[in-house]
């Protein structure tokens, strides 16, 4: 695909994921004002929510499909245009039935969005810059559910519920101005058939799955496990069908991968504890100290603002590190002052609950964006669509789960401890323990797991290092930012290559050079040289001195200083496609922060022929 900049195409996909997540929550707030203006029920007003979780479910695994059919642009444009177009029909309702259906035309376009958008910036970033990126649409993912709530106060504060969906619409409109400029043509066009089986029972098995899950706790028991039992019967037959079928919905092969098992596990186990918490702390604060709900939302608001600073810089460590320190320091972070929440539930200080709080967040953050790049970083390019559809649906299960598993206990808890006599303010203290007692051991189970994640990556780390440990060039000829065009040109030309990386007086890395770099501001500083054959051409006193004056320049004053490098963990797929994007013939390769050597194309195709002849 034909795409401008990465940092562009990210602008327009964390964009989108932060529109995406904020549609998901932002009407909570304003259902008592809608059953006010159509007179309907708490149970029958829970269907904008209920109705827009499930169509949104659906529709994950069918944007795999169609970001392969469809030609990137077009596709997204459409998916933003569901949203627009259903943010209007809410907005105009006149009865209750119109605004559901709104609802769930706004939930086909949210289900596509996220998955989308997350393939289309995995299509432009290099491997090793994975993390940053993916950093960056975590934070809006995070920021999305948080501003939501604080924004929708704000505006039901200033009008009524439809001017929630004018803003949204607004702000959908103006990520389509955004994608229309931005994005590029190509992608997609895949000659893939949609089996309409597999949409039934994928469909059937996330119906059954989440709307058992959100009622096992709430509503009717026999319904919930009829409801369950439905989802699984048709998980087993939908996954049957995938490999049974030629061209399955969803590939089943990034399941083969251990790396990604893993990483899908703890995201999930993640985002229940951060689902969790968002709904349990704010239902305490509001229970036991009376506090609004529009209050309570401000409550966690400073702990999201961190982990939104937070994660890229959470992406950067894992591209430079890997996963297996900020794994275990991110379960153990949310684990520890969860678990602190609990003890501490007495105390009743909103400041406190707030200090409290940000860590377990921030330990989200640790977790969260990297460990989705740890699991997508592990399949193949052909793969990114499935991973990011049983990624993007993971999230809608950890949603589902946590917020059932949790609400679930916290209410079973206070009910049966007021039935035992306790007082109203003993009983949510103690449902409030338990509740993070639970989550506490969840995080312990992700602890856990996450310490695997070394020797997942040890092996990785170890395997790509000899691959280009043994392929690369280590007797790298640099020239020094010092040394004049002519020095540059002798050494250019005595070691019968085309460039050569210019270093500081420490041996780091500061540009590169090439002859035709020397040629060309040759050129531009005298209007005779053209190339250098103008050595030859050209044969008077006049040029000569001209041509030594411009050869006393030093290699730093025309060098390209943007050096586009690897590192030494990268793998030959990722160096190949960044020679390729690039236009390039050879980039040097790093190892903590110290060039070790340059890897060019003709090592690259040598290995490949060598590779081949040994299969």
């Amino acid at each position: 695909m034909k795409t401008k900049k990465p940092l562009l195409i990210l602008i327009v996909t964390a964009f989108a994921s932060f529109l995406a997540t904020f549609n998901e929550t932002f009407l909570n707030i304003a259902f008592t004002p809608i059953m006010k203006s159509f007179g309907v029920s708490v149970s029958t007003v829970q269907w904008l929510t209920t109705a827009y979780m499930l169509g949104a479910a659906i529709m994950v695994p069918i944007s795999s499909f169609m970001y392969r059919k469809f030609k990137t642009k077009p596709l997204f444009l459409s998916t933003i245009g569901l949203l627009i177009l259903g943010s209007f029909i809410c907005a105009l309702a006149p009865n209750f039935e119109i605004l559901l259906t709104g609802r769930i035309i706004q939930s086909l376009g949210t289900g596509m969005l996220i998955p989308i958008g997350m393939n289309l910036t995995l299509s432009v970033v290099p491997k090793e810059k994975i993390g940053t990126y993916m950093g960056i649409m975590g934070s809006m993912t995070t920021l999305g559910p948080s501003l939501s709530i604080i924004g929708a106060g704000a505006l039901l504060a200033v009008g009524n519920w439809p001017l929630l969906f004018y803003v949204f619409g607004a702000l959908t409109c103006l990520e389509f101005i955004l994608a229309s400029i931005i994005l590029g043509k190509g992608g997609g066009e895949e000659k893939c058939q949609l089996d309409t089986i597999s949409v039934m029972f994928i469909s059937l098995t996330l119906v059954g799955l989440l709307y058992g899950m959100s009622t096992v706790f709430s509503g009717n028991i026999i319904i919930a496990l009829t409801s369950l039992i439905i989802g699984i019967i048709f998980l087993i037959l939908f996954v049957k069908r995938q490999n049974k079928i030629k061209e399955p919905l969803i590939s089943l092969q990034p399941l083969k991968v251990k790396e990604f098992q893993v990483g899908i596990i703890l995201n999930i186990l993640a985002l229940m504890l951060v689902f969790s918490m968002n709904i349990i702390i704010p239902l305490f604060i509001q229970n036991s100290l009376g506090v609004k709900a529009f209050m309570a939302s401000l409550v966690l608001f400073p702990a999201v603002m961190c982990s939104c600073i937070l994660s890229p810089i959470a992406g950067k460590i894992y591209d430079l590190k890997g996963g297996k320190i900020i794994f275990p320091f991110g379960f153990a972070l949310m684990m520890i002052f969860i678990l602190i929440l609990g003890l501490t539930r007495d105390v009743h200080s909103l400041l406190l609950i707030t200090l409290l709080y940000a860590p377990v967040i921030i330990g989200s953050t640790f977790a969260i964006g990297p460990v989705q790049s740890f699991a997508l970083s592990h399949l193949n390019r052909e793969l990114y669509p499935h991973g990011v559809t049983m990624m993007s649906t993971g999230f809608q299960i950890a949603g589902c789960v946590g917020t059932s598993l949790f609400t679930g206990v916290y209410s079973l808890v206070m009910n049966i401890s007021l039935k035992n006599g306790m007082t109203d303010t003993n009983s949510l203290s103690l449902a409030f323990l338990i509740t993070t007692i639970v989550a506490t051991i969840i995080g312990l189970i992700g602890f856990i797991l996450s310490l695997k994640v070394k020797t997942y990556e040890n092996k990785q780390e170890l395997k790509v290092h000899l691959t280009l440990n043994s392929i690369m060039k280590k007797d790298v000829f640099t020239v020094k930012d010092t040394d004049n065009l002519l020095t540059v040109l002798k050494t250019i030309t005595n070691h019968k290559i085309s460039g050569a990386p210019v270093v500081d007086k420490d041996n780091n890395l500061v540009g590169f050079i090439s002859d035709g770099d020397i040629m060309r501001f040759l050129a531009k500083a005298h209007p005779l040289f053209t190339n250098a054959y103008s050595f030859v051409a050209i044969n008077n006193t006049n040029f000569n001195d001209k041509l030594n004056d411009l050869m006393k320049h030093k290699a730093k004053d025309i060098c390209k200083k943007k050096v586009t490098t690897t590192n030494i963990n990268t793998s030959i797929e990722d160096v190949c496609n960044i020679l390729n994007e690039k236009h390039l013939k050879k980039i040097p390769v790093m190892k903590n922060g110290k060039m070790v050597g340059i890897i060019n194309r003709s090592n690259i195709t040598k290995y490949a022929i060598e590779t081949y002849l040994k299969a």
